[in-house]
């Protein structure tokens, strides 16, 4: 009898990104030379943070190393819509994707609901722009429990089918969910994932190149049918950041080109 195969990794390998989070102490130092340093690594996308006050300066400088913003994080929910749909268009980018909402607003059914209301009064006007919008979890949506299911998945219910979600996959494995599980139960509405390794804690220094620490990545990439982008990222790490995600890169790249997991 044969053995079983697990399936392999279902991302693509031309949609993989980067969240500029990540070597937001280089951007700061010299944006130039950052983004010219991720091209050479090999990343033709990358994932803007702060998208409205920053799009004006980065979009020049995204094209002059060939790289493009397929999705960007900037505050949604209670901010300038106009504002956010103009830095977009700079940009080139049609997933915006709202980072965080406070862990405040998310203890009840009517909190999440409210959250999900305001998420899609955006994502209506958006859409004539031809801009998807986004959520980006965090630990607590899914450590907070509601009727005994993550908050997340009770704010999934309650958006309307044009939100997406970016599900941080690390920081669902600290939230205490099983992430194949969830990204199933989520279903179409991921879009696109973060990818990040470490100990599995809350210490942001612990983190490490993805492949090389704790997580199930390989379950993790096995889980990705469907999903449009794969953004690797570090808040933070011990060693240093641009040999992180050299490794990340290379590791996700081999994965996804030979079917074999991280």
């Amino acid at each position: 009898m044969t053995a079983p195969t697990t399936p392999g990794p279902t991302l693509d390998v031309s949609r993989i990104s980067v969240q500029l989070y990540t070597v937001r102490e280089a951007l700061a130092a010299d944006l130039d030379g950052t983004l010219a340093r991720l091209a050479a690594i090999g990343f033709t996308q990358v994932e803007p943070f702060g998208l409205t006050s920053s799009a004006a300066t980065l979009a020049p400088v995204l094209a002059a190393h060939g790289l493009s913003a397929p999705s960007a994080h900037t505050s949604v929910i209670g901010a300038d819509l106009d504002a956010v749909l103009t830095a977009a268009a700079a940009t080139g980018t049609t997933l915006v994707i709202d980072p965080h909402v406070d862990r405040a607003r998310w203890t009840t059914t009517e909190d999440v609901a409210a959250i999900a209301a305001e998420l899609n009064t955006a994502a209506q006007r958006a859409a004539d722009a031809g801009v998807t919008i986004g959520y980006h979890n965090h630990e607590f949506e899914l450590e907070t429990r509601i009727g005994g299911r993550p908050a997340l998945e009770v704010l999934a219910e309650h958006l309307h089918e044009q939100v997406a979600l970016e599900v941080d996959t690390y920081w669902a494995v600290v939230g205490g969910v099983d992430v194949p599980d969830l990204l199933d139960r989520l279903g179409s509405r991921v879009k696109a994932v973060h990818l990040k390794d470490g100990d599995g804690s809350r210490d942001d220094s612990k983190q490490v190149a993805f492949g090389t620490g704790a997580i199930d990545t390989a379950a993790i990439l096995a889980a990705c049918a469907g999903v449009d982008l794969g953004v690797i990222e570090l808040d933070d790490t011990t060693g240093d950041m641009f040999t992180a995600v050299q490794d990340s890169y290379t590791h996700l790249v081999q994965a996804l080109s030979s079917g074999v997991p991280a």
